[in-house]
């Protein structure tokens, strides 16, 4: 039996750019791809705290330390600068990897540069804190 698990997130990101006319998908800091364990061409959720929308894109790179989520094609008509999303990646595990698996949990501040790790049953808290 396979079992579908958060692989990682980034969480609270700001956007920072949206652009209508780019070839869909969502840029994102090399910074927080890493951090993430995100790969290149990697299918994301987004979900925007702001407005409650909900969609599919993939991750694109920007340079690193740049802070860059950007939303590109299709994804900029459902978030627009400044709101806030979280971008989650997941991966199929047998039951006995899913036991044993930990996703990678990525905050950041309010200018996306990655604050800390934190264990997925930890970041409401941290979120609130």
């Amino acid at each position: 039996m396979q079992v579908t698990l958060m692989k990682g997130k980034i969480h609270r990101a700001h956007v920072t750019e949206a652009d209508l006319h780019y070839e869909g998908s969502i840029s994102i800091d090399r910074n927080l791809i890493e951090a993430a364990g995100f790969l290149i061409n990697e299918r994301v959720d987004i979900y925007n705290i702001d407005t409650g929308a909900r969609f599919s894109t993939y991750v694109i790179e920007a340079p690193a330390g740049s802070g860059t989520i950007g939303l590109n094609g299709a994804a900029a008509r459902l978030a627009m600068a400044g709101d806030k999303v979280i971008i989650v990646a997941y991966a199929s595990f047998d039951a006995d990897e899913a036991r044993q698996f930990h996703p990678r949990v990525v905050l950041v501040d309010d200018k996306n540069r990655h604050i800390a790790k934190a264990a997925a049953s930890s970041v409401k808290a941290l979120a609130d804190a």
